[in-house]
């Protein structure tokens, strides 16, 4: 997509779901001030990184990204490079911006709206310097967005912030306090997507659950039941909830609501009681197998999916397998595990006895192992059944790649489909199971005919 500036700009997003919603206010502020969009870095003149700072992992590959960017700078005079996001706003110090002296300009998170007309300024050599102050920025409705993601479906950013503060995580100091958005705002937003051909809205933020927490009034129940009001043929997905936040009137509201996918992103972490106190998690292993069989007694069919951290300081081998037990009886649709890294200024990056790094992954790679065989088995039952599937990428003539209910795109699961005629993206279709791996599932069409 290109506007009528002689400037185009490749822009790479990197991170969650999260961080992408901030790269599409770019990009719409980016087309308002006439500024090109490539995907192609060749035809570009301005390399934009909106960058990850979650784990040393993600901030590696910001680096990687940059030191891309350096190199794509020499083969041409005049171009720009361009670093955004939580990266900058990690880095205190200041430690990139001297390690990177090639970069023309580093934008901290509040500026995200006001990307054009800093680039504006940048190529009119005037100043465009960043302020790096606390992060207090909120989009709404209003805020100009283009939509990045395939038109079918689109991320519905309700909070941005958190005050959970958990030991071990870096987000309240990258990202600020809690900032819930007025249900209001949510509602236009969600209806403006459907209205453009939107059928999965997919609701985000640090942790959705807290929405309302900061006197914005409303919860995340009252926004459910005013979204579910809207008409059209769509669905709704929550993503990042947290144990000690879903509330009775919350689980009954997913029930009852006739658009809500019986889908959670339900971030438990451990389940030793004197791991989850020492990570500030407000539950205990008692409260969490509670709200667990709550879930799944109230909500039919409820695809879990949760992560755990291994390795996390003074954890035990008796905690570990603890975990480990768990996680074998509970048997989760879907689950990822982290190993543990010690974020600079957290309380657990300060807490005494460290799990070596490699014990932390050998115990992330057992957990991982036994989930791959659950998952395993649990698509073997599924071979044979028909299964509602949402078309996302045709990848042949003839051919498909999909999601069922229980997946979530770039993060879960893929149905891969075989002898579609005349199909698109974004529909939904009957596919009949044939097969399946660790992951994935195989089928074709349960009727000849699908639109």
């Amino acid at each position: 997509m290109t506007g009528e500036s002689s400037h185009n700009v490749h822009i790479v997003s990197l991170g969650c779901p999260k961080n992408f919603v901030d790269t599409e206010v770019m990009a719409a502020s980016l087309l308002t001030r006439q500024f090109g969009i490539t995907p192609d870095p060749a035809e570009a003149d301005v390399f934009l990184i909106n960058t990850c700072a979650f784990l040393p992992s993600a901030r590696e590959e910001a680096e990687e990204f940059i030191s891309e960017a350096v190199q794509w700078k020499k083969e041409s005079p005049g171009r720009r490079i361009i670093v955004t996001g939580c990266l900058n706003q990690w880095d205190s110090e200041r430690t990139y911006a001297a390690k990177y002296p090639e970069v023309d300009l580093w934008v901290g998170i509040n500026q995200t709206p006001e990307l054009g007309p800093l680039l504006e300024r940048l190529f009119r050599d005037q100043d465009a310097a960043s302020t790096y102050e606390p992060c207090r920025y909120l989009y709404d409705d209003a805020t100009p967005r283009l939509q990045l993601t395939p038109p079918h479906y689109a991320y519905l950013k309700i909070t941005e912030g958190c005050d959970n503060c958990c030991a071990y995580c870096s987000i309240p100091r990258i990202r600020g306090p809690l900032r819930s958005r007025s249900i209001a705002s949510v509602v236009r937003e969600a209806r403006n997507l459907l209205d453009a051909g939107v059928r999965e809205l997919i609701l985000i933020g640090q942790d959705i659950t807290a929405f309302g927490h900061d006197g914005n009034g409303g919860s995340l129940a009252e926004l459910l039941r005013q979204l579910d009001r809207l008409d059209g043929d769509f669905m709704l997905r929550l993503l990042y909830a947290h144990p000690a936040h879903v509330t009775d009137e919350l689980i009954a509201t997913i029930a009852a609501a006739k658009h809500v996918l019986p889908y959670l992103d339900l971030p438990l972490q451990h389940i030793s009681d004197r791991i989850l106190a020492s990570m500030g998690r407000y539950v205990t292993r008692r409260d969490t197998e509670t709200l667990l069989d709550k879930l799944t007694a109230t909500i039919p069919d409820l695809a879990l999916r949760t992560t755990f951290i291994t390795g996390y300081p003074g954890e035990t081998e008796a905690e570990f397998q603890e975990l480990r037990d768990f996680v074998a009886a509970r048997q989760f649709r879907r689950l990822g595990v982290f190993a543990y890294c010690a974020e600079p200024q957290t309380r657990a990056a300060m807490l005494p006895a460290p799990v070596p790094a490699a014990i932390a992954a050998a115990r992330r790679d057992e957990i991982m192992a036994l989930q791959a065989k659950m998952s395993l088995k649990f698509n073997q039952t599924l071979v044979g059944k028909n299964l509602r599937v949402i078309i996302d990428e045709k990848t042949g003539k003839t051919t498909a790649t999909g999601r069922t209910y229980m997946d979530a795109p770039e993060i879960d699961n893929l149905v891969d489909i075989r002898n579609l005629h005349r199909i698109r993206p974004g529909a939904t279709i009957e596919v009949k199971i044939t097969a399946c791996s660790n992951y994935d599932l195989e089928g074709k069409p349960a009727i000849k005919k699908q639109l």
